[in-house]
């Protein structure tokens, strides 16, 4: 059903909600940001329309409620061990269309890949998705070469005009939460972007694993993780025992986001440690997102947010570099077949 509503009857609407739910959304947070007084636009819960950024692409994506960038896995003494209790409450998470199109590809990870995580399990079977349309690109974003431009596979779309709310709901329960005049309405999917990628077809590691184009990176990247943390589909963790000062037998497992970027990442028992120049690190990075993780699953893992290129403090580009590698190839490839004629 679609409806219009006002903000003052779209505010009781989410308090009656937070008696089951809590509500989560990009929320603006003052003197947060990279400097002291710069803000940041993280995924925080809310109480209000007024709190929900929807001018603005926020700078960390809601990968962060379904995979908590720390999470306790289990307490632990001499003898036993305890499972954190679990809040019982629902998640209703409002996101963009790349975004949800992002969960897809977590959920393949830790869902759908040999076996079910149950510790991510558990929180994505709570959760409800508002999908908040994109009237304009914001900068850096390549959906829609990458497809995630827009999506129908949401229980609840919202689209605003500064006065008004609309909403597409398509789960039942949200009916009788929200309220208002039946009103026919588009959601606001972007239709193109500033940015272009032009992605290499049917790569294989052997062509690309000494290109001279990665060693670019060995000086430009600084191996600070950022571009993976802020990555909606980058799900590698590592986890952290910690044990407490009053007593060195208790304690509790941890699971902590990591990086493909920063040193430790690969290292292995005897002192090995694989890619440890930053460029290697990079065509890592690039290969899983554009090759092998179509490869395994059918489809590519970057949905063109762009987070990357805004976060990173050495203005590395993932979508020029996603370009480069394509024209390197191209460039290969007829030097190749002009040597067979």
């Amino acid at each position: 059903m679609k409806i219009s509503l006002t903000k003052e009857d779209f505010n009781i609407a989410l308090e009656k909600l937070k008696k089951d739910y809590r509500i989560f959304a990009p929320k603006l947070l003052p003197f947060k940001g990279t400097f002291s007084d710069t803000p940041v636009i993280r995924y925080e819960e809310i109480n209000s329309f007024e709190e929900i950024c929807f001018d603005q692409k926020s700078d960390f994506s809601p990968k962060e409620v379904l995979l908590p960038i720390t999470q306790r896995m289990f307490y632990f003494t001499e003898n036993d061990y305890k499972e954190p209790d679990v809040d019982n409450k629902k998640i209703l998470l409002f996101l963009r269309s790349c975004d949800l199109h992002s969960v897809k590809r977590v959920d393949e990870i830790y869902l759908r890949n040999k076996f079910s995580d149950k510790y991510y399990e558990t929180l994505r079977n709570k959760v409800k998705f508002a999908v908040m349309g994109c009237a304009e690109s914001f900068e850096n974003c390549f959906c829609v070469d990458m497809g995630t431009n827009k999506t129908d596979e949401y229980d609840m779309g919202v689209k605003t005009d500064g006065e008004k709310i609309f909403l597409d709901i398509r789960t039942e329960e949200f009916l009788t939460e929200f309220s208002g005049n039946e009103e026919e309405f588009g959601m606001d999917f972007v239709k193109k972007n500033k940015v272009h990628v032009s992605i290499p077809e049917n790569i294989n590691l052997e062509d690309v694993i000494d290109l001279d184009l990665w060693r670019e990176y060995d000086s430009r990247c600084i191996a600070c993780g950022k571009c993976n943390f802020v990555c909606p589909t980058c799900t590698c963790t590592t986890t952290q025992d910690i044990f407490y000062k009053e007593n060195s037998s208790n304690g509790e497992r941890r699971r902590v986001w990591a990086s493909c970027h920063v040193d430790g990442f690969s290292d292995m028992a005897g002192g090995h440690s694989f890619r440890q120049k930053h460029g290697d690190r990079m065509r890592f990075k690039v290969m899983h997102k554009i090759s092998d993780f179509r490869k395994r699953f059918g489809y590519q893992m970057c949905t063109g947010c762009g987070r990357c290129d805004d976060g990173c403090p050495e203005y590395i580009s993932f979508s020029n570099c996603i370009n480069k590698l394509n024209k390197v190839l191209k460039e290969k490839s007829a030097g190749l077949e002009g040597k067979d004629e």
